[in-house]
């Protein structure tokens, strides 16, 4: 099938706001030694549990935000290194497991923030995009697979997603690792994406193209 891609806008943020809820802010808060923390004003959370992590030293502190996010994934030695290495480098976008880099990033840009600085910064990418099928109405919601697929040509050549998996980007094969590699897709339309990911995998300068067309070819089972 053949499509228009459309690139509205990419912004480049130290933070999705939408990520950490109140309830997390209290259940954090908790486990900072924050009392009646569930009593608190709803806007002042965020706040608050700036104030409650800086009583801790910076590693204790990461140790527990990712014990609270990622224990049922990473054991206990995991989670030290991990809160050793976050002070040297972007474990977000280091870390063997992909499908971690996510919260990780969510976690480190919490820790940033919270100790001004004192965790590196890492950046994620939010893309906005028209995608329009030229053939047939947008009744089909696309994947994160084919959505990768399809920005394939207007992505530069050293982009690390098109170095990376060049045959799954460029070919019809199977590219299971686009569900890790986009954090996440949305749309209410089956026309109009925003696509989220880290800085590392795509970035601004990676797009070369604001329109182009794009071939997404649907493999079929033959039994």
């Amino acid at each position: 099938m053949n499509y228009q891609i459309t690139i509205n806008s990419a912004n480049t943020v130290d933070e999705i706001e939408t990520y950490w809820t109140n309830d997390d802010y209290i259940k954090l808060l908790e486990k900072f030694d924050y009392p009646d923390a569930s009593d608190a004003d709803a806007s002042s959370l965020r706040e608050l549990l700036f104030m409650a992590i800086s009583d801790f030293e910076p590693k204790e502190a990461a140790v527990i935000v990712l014990e609270y996010k990622l224990s049922e994934h990473l054991n206990e030695g995991q989670i030290h290194q991990i809160s050793n290495d976050m002070f040297l480098d972007k474990v977000c976008e280091e870390y063997p497991e992909i499908g971690l880099h996510s919260t990780l990033f969510h976690i480190n840009q919490l820790l940033f923030k919270a100790y001004n600085g004192k965790f590196p910064n890492a950046k994620a990418t939010i893309i906005t995009a028209t995608i329009a099928s030229l053939e047939s109405e947008n009744e089909m919601q696309l994947t994160k697979e084919n959505v990768l697929k399809l920005l394939s040509k207007g992505l530069s050549d050293s982009n690390l997603i098109k170095r990376l998996f060049d045959h799954a980007m460029n070919e019809n094969a199977p590219f299971p690792e686009a569900e890790d590699v986009l954090w996440d897709l949305t749309t209410v339309d089956n026309l109009n994406y925003t696509i989220t990911t880290s800085e590392y995998w795509l970035n601004k300068e990676d797009i070369i193209a604001s329109e182009f067309e794009g071939v997404l070819e649907i493999a079929v089972d033959v039994e």
